[in-house]
């Protein structure tokens, strides 16, 4: 049956066919095909996009369009061809990387040394959220707050992560989130590509974080701003599932 869902895209101007997409897709659906990355079928791809965070060119995306329907008794037999475990037989179980499944899933206790806690020497503070809404999706490009504004791009898990975001990060500036892994990243760029064109920016942080499936932030900013056709910087910050800072670089384009 054919509808209209989310599935994976493949640039293939992009795609170099390393390959490191393929063990991360659960249901077999990604193939090498004549040295580039191919979803062999649609019904083997769920859409899920637990493929993203693995591909170095950024060759991959979530798009939604007409596709056939996901088949789980079809992935089952690809798998079963492939040599590969049952996707059926993991349900339940705890995913490690091992499965090749996106590490963003793994279930991990943080002891109490791990945990994030709020530095000793920052007071604690209320929160420092000036404008609703805050998703990416809900934020029209010409919304009067984005004008001349110090602008947040935060990966949704960076809030939870991040100690002092409310105290070190959010003050002053205004925020917008998204998920990259869950959300359609074509329509992330497209929407930060007009953002970018109608609006002179002050500044221009982007909050990511340390696992592949939600590091697309800064590449998806990335090619907004190309595609925006101005020159605009930006400071690209990576957050540990612990909290830390683990990369904060600038970037320009």
């Amino acid at each position: 049956m054919i509808v209209k869902r989310e599935i994976i895209r493949i640039d293939e101007a992009l795609c170099d066919g390393c390959g490191l997409c393929v063990p991360s897709c659960a249901e077999g659906a990604i193939q090498i095909v004549d040295g580039k990355a191919r979803v062999v079928a649609d019904k083997y791809c769920d859409g899920l996009g637990a493929c993203l965070g693995h591909c170095p060119q950024g060759a991959l995306s979530i798009e939604v369009r007409e596709a056939e329907d996901f088949d789980e008794e079809a992935v089952e037999e690809l798998l079963a061809s492939q040599g590969r475990p049952s996707a059926k037989a993991a349900q339940g179980h705890v995913p490690t990387p091992s499965h090749g499944g996106c590490p963003s899933g793994k279930l991990m206790p943080l002891t109490p040394c791990e945990k994030a806690n709020v530095p000793s020497n920052k007071a604690v503070l209320g929160s420092s959220l000036t404008h609703w809404p805050v998703q990416i999706r809900l934020v029209p490009p010409d919304a009067p707050f984005l004008k001349n504004a110090d602008l947040l791009l935060t990966a949704d898990c960076v809030a939870v992560a991040l100690p002092d975001y409310h105290a070190a990060w959010l003050p002053g500036k205004v925020v917008l989130m998204g998920c990259p892994k869950f959300d359609d990243a074509e329509m992330y760029i497209d929407r930060l590509a007009t953002l970018f064109a109608v609006n002179d920016l002050k500044s221009l942080t982007v909050l990511e974080m340390e696992v592949p499936c939600c590091a697309n932030m800064g590449r998806i900013t990335h090619e907004a701003v190309r595609r925006s056709g101005k020159s605009i910087s930006f400071e690209r910050v990576v957050v540990a599932r612990q909290g830390q800072i683990l990369v904060r670089e600038h970037v320009s384009i």
